[in-house]
């Protein structure tokens, strides 16, 4: 029927632009029209119908944020960073636990005679003591020291899980804000050739083009839609990111406001690298925990030294006892150093002390080729990102315009235009991972700095 229609060549289907073509390329539109009204008829049936009215739709939640904005809320709810926050409270326990004394013992005994008609009752005695343990040769203040340090030590480390997972949030930022902007080029792209299409339909059916010419700017066209659809799909995938590191639910609408342009830095290397090497919360770690070992080191020594055990009590006893009924009682007692000299801790000591000495030297010279490499990175990114303002990127976009106006008076064929489209929407998506890549890299800097970079 639709090939009937076709070789009649009818009003309907010169307006659909069919005239001209294949019975084949004529049959599979007006399959596919007839399988559209067949699945509309059911949907605008029930539209229609009062008995079937359709809930009013709920209206999506939308989070406006910046930058900052992000990183504020991801810091507020962020699961790892409250875990962090529980082991600094049990550094601060082990503080509490470093200044404690020994508790004092304290014993009660009794003693009799079961000779000469002497029993418990009449020649008993009851005798009551409390010692105390007194620690020597400082332990107790190398035990404050060494947790001191230990909570110093976790404070830090907190703030390098500051430092890191400020890196993540920022990056998907980034991440989001660069599917967003290939999403506008691949919709900008979609919409021009779209127009580009329907003129061109019109002028192949006044005999003005080819229809290979035609098909061309088809496949053009549905190259830009999948493009749109591949940067739909990205994006999603980027806001669910997001949303995951801040929290978020996935019916929230993610609006970031943040701009994502270019914004020139010239740091000060010489001053990042000595901020790092002094500075960074990982580095700070180090050292503390270091310093922790060295005081745990003369803990070990001091072990060495004896502690003392000073006791105190008083005997009553019966009226028939050996001695007279009240007496006290006074004791000292001191462990003799014959053999357990703590050898085997003062070695383990020792080892943990040079264990953390090269755990902070391999920590320093990481962090000093961190800022080292990104710098350079950087620097070639800034490079990249100029060189593409400068006017790279405006001659790609004027490029194809002006192709496309050829093209419109003849002076340009439509492989003229189709390489103009490639070639401007190639630069600008290059463009658009420049300056990804570039805002990563500071950011990247700053991380490895261990602090903002101001624009």
């Amino acid at each position: 029927m639709c090939g009937d229609v076709g070789r009649n060549e009818s009003p309907q289907l010169n307006t659909l632009g069919l005239i001209g073509l294949p019975s084949s390329r004529i049959i599979l539109p007006c399959f596919c029209a007839f399988v559209l009204l067949v699945s509309a008829g059911p949907v605008a049936a029930a539209a229609d119908s009062p008995a079937k009215s359709l809930n009013p739709i709920t209206p999506v939640p939308a989070l406006r944020l910046s930058l900052d904005e992000t990183v504020a809320l991801f810091l507020r709810q962020n699961l790892d960073l409250l875990m962090a926050k529980f082991g600094i409270e049990s550094a601060k326990g082990q503080q509490i636990t470093a200044r404690l004394f020994p508790n004092p013992v304290a014993s009660i005994g009794t003693l009799s005679a079961f000779t000469q008609g002497r029993t418990p009752g009449n020649s008993g005695a009851v005798i009551g003591q409390i010692q105390q343990l007194f620690e020597l040769a400082g332990k107790r203040g190398y035990r404050i020291e060494s947790a001191g340090f230990g909570t110093q030590s976790v404070e830090a480390a907190f703030e390098d899980a500051v430092r890191q997972l400020t890196f993540t949030v920022k990056d998907a930022y980034s991440r989001t804000q660069l599917a967003q902007r290939r999403l506008a080029l691949a919709e900008e792209n979609r919409d021009r050739f779209s127009r580009i299409l329907d003129v061109n339909t019109i002028r192949f059916k006044k005999g003005y083009i080819a229809e290979v010419d035609l098909i061309r700017i088809r496949l053009q066209f549905i190259d830009f839609h999948s493009q749109v659809i591949q940067s739909l799909q990205e994006g999603e995938t980027a806001r669910a990111d997001l949303r995951q590191l801040l929290r978020v639910s996935p019916a929230t609408a993610l609006e970031l406001t943040s701009e994502f342009d270019y914004k020139r830095v010239d740091p000060d290397i010489g001053r990042l690298r000595t901020v790092a090497l002094d500075a960074r919360p990982d580095v700070r770690s180090k050292r503390f925990i270091m310093s922790q070992r060295e005081a745990d080191l003369r803990l070990a020594k001091a072990y060495r030294i004896p502690d003392v055990t000073v006791g105190a009590g008083y005997s009553i006893q019966g009226p028939k006892g050996p001695d007279n009924s009240g007496q006290v009682a006074l004791s000292l007692g001191v462990p003799l150093p014959l053999f357990n000299r703590n050898q085997g801790g003062i070695i383990q000591a020792e080892v943990a002390v040079q264990t953390a000495e090269a755990d902070l030297s391999k920590t320093l010279n990481q962090v000093e080729n961190e800022v080292d490499v990104a710098y350079k990175n950087l620097l070639q990114s800034r490079r990249l990102v100029e060189a593409f303002l400068g006017g790279v990127l405006e001659d790609a976009r004027s490029t194809f315009t002006i192709v496309e106006r050829a093209y419109e008076r003849g002076g340009a064929t439509i492989l003229d235009l189709l390489d103009a489209a490639r070639t401007s929407r190639t630069i600008q998506q290059n463009y658009f991972e420049a300056l990804f890549n570039y805002q990563r890299n500071v950011i990247q800097l700053e991380s490895a700095a261990g602090q903002e970079i101001s624009l």
